[in-house]
């Protein structure tokens, strides 16, 4: 098992109740590794979701942050719910914790319990290969997959939601979303990809799906949220949400 880093606590907040002072220090944790935004942009794009997730420290201070929109869709004359991952950013002290991971996926299982019946799915969109690399750890079939291993019409139900979401900027043949001028992305020092991770396939496949990442560019993911679609450790995290709602 996976230990939770003892300096973090998470904490799930509507956006509504989010302090002005708590959006300053999103923004500046924000600013810290990504290039190319504003405050008003941030602002403007925090509105846009209905919940955060936060890891604070011991002494309350912001250590990060993950950003979800949570809405239903009708594609093929059948709802689906979404949970819209946007902006994700953990101090690099941090880097290792894995308490805003388990605690989103108890979230996602507590959602799954809402509406049992309509199919949950997590739309994606990553600018870097550290937030792509979520997918295999969590998910056993997601689109795109170096291995092929999607299911069913997961392709077309993610070209479908991410024309809905970002209009004209989305690329169905590439499954990029490429917005005129950056909306925000990583600070060169962060962009930059060691060579060990290079060598893993899906770090490899991501750099090859999406070259234009450190621009900005967004590669749009989609995976199901449903226990039997879930890798052993996320499962778990996933049953236990759905125990507790």
């Amino acid at each position: 098992m996976i230990a939770l880093d003892p300096l973090t606590t998470p904490q799930v907040v509507d956006v509504a109740d989010i302090p002005d002072a708590d959006r300053r220090a999103m923004y500046a944790l924000y600013e810290r590794y990504y290039d190319g935004s504003s405050w008003p942009l941030f602002a403007a794009d925090l509105a846009d979701k209905n919940r955060v997730l936060m890891l604070r420290d011991e002494t309350g201070a912001l250590q990060g942050f993950s950003t979800m929109a949570i809405y239903q869709r009708c594609f093929d004359g059948v709802p689906v719910r979404v949970l819209f991952s946007g902006d994700t950013v953990v101090d690099e002290r941090h880097w290792g914790q894995q308490a805003l991971a388990f605690t989103w996926l108890r979230l996602a299982g507590a959602m799954k319990t809402e509406q049992p019946e309509v199919p949950l799915y997590w739309l994606l969109i990553s600018k870097g290969h550290r937030t792509y690399r979520y997918l295999p750890t969590f998910s056993r079939a997601f689109d795109p997959s170096p291995d092929g291993n999607a299911v069913g019409k997961l392709g077309a139900l993610k070209d479908f939601l991410a024309r809905d979401r970002f209009g004209g900027d989305y690329d169905a043949t590439a499954g990029v979303v490429r917005f005129a001028q950056s909306r925000g992305h990583l600070r060169s020092a962060y962009a930059e990809v060691p060579e060990a991770h290079r060598r893993l396939s899906e770090v490899a496949y991501f750099l090859e799906r999406n070259p234009g990442y450190a621009r900005g560019d967004e590669l749009v993911c989609l995976c199901e949220l449903a226990a039997e679609q879930l890798q052993p450790i996320a499962r778990r995290a996933f049953l236990a949400g759905m125990r507790a709602a």
